[in-house]
C-alpha cells in the first residue's frame, strides 16, 4: 500500500501553502496498492515533535479521518466529507495546517494511511486514541509519508 502527495515526496518539505502561514488547505493526498480484502481506509496526520513543555507526549493531531471508501484512491480539498472526520489536539474536526512555534526548528508531520477490514462504528467526536482502540484487530496494512515543516 502507498500514500503520496501531489504537493511534496515523502521526507520532503510540505509547502507554505498547507500551513497556518499560507491559506491552511489540506495537503493533496493520493493513495495505491490498496490491498483487496480492505473495506475502508483511515488517516492520521500527527506532529510528533511539539516541544514537551506544550504537550507532555510531544504529539499534536493535525488530521483524524475514518471510514474512507476502500476504493477512493485520493483525498484533496473538498474529498473530507467523504469520511469521518474526527477530533484533532485542538478539538476541531477539521485539517490544521503546520505551526510548529516559530525558531522550534524542524517538525515532521507524519501521514498514515490504514486499510481495514471493517467500517468503524465511531462519533466524529472520537480523536486519535478512540480511533487507534478501534482499529486493533482491523488492519490489514499501512503506508507512511512524512513532510517537514518549519517557521524561522
Amino acid at each position: 500500500m502507498k500514500i503520496e502527495s501531489t504537493a511534496f515526496r515523502d521526507g520532503g518539505w510540505i509547502p507554505v501553502e498547507h500551513s497556518v502561514d499560507g491559506d491552511e488547505s489540506p495537503v493533496p493526498l493520493l493513495f495505491g496498492d490498496v490491498p483487496a480484502g480492505a473495506v475502508s481506509l483511515a488517516l492520521v496526520v500527527h506532529d510528533p515533535d511539539v516541544p514537551r513543555d506544550r504537550r507532555p507526549d510531544g504529539n499534536f493531531d493535525h488530521w483524524v479521518l475514518w471510514n474512507i471508501p476502500a476504493g477512493q484512491q485520493r483525498l484533496f480539498r473538498g474529498d473530507d466529507h467523504l469520511a469521518v472526520v474526527g477530533r484533532t489536539t485542538r478539538g476541531t474536526n477539521t485539517w490544521i495546517g503546520p505551526a510548529p512555534p516559530q525558531g522550534d526548528g524542524t517538525h515532521r508531520y507524519v501521514f498514515t494511511l490504514y486499510a481495514l477490514d471493517t467500517v468503524l462504528d465511531l462519533p466524529d467526536t472520537a480523536g486519535r486514541p478512540e480511533l487507534e482502540a478501534a482499529m486493533t484487530g482491523h488492519v490489514l496494512e499501512q503506508a507512511v509519508l512524512t513532510g517537514l515543516f518549519r517557521r524561522d
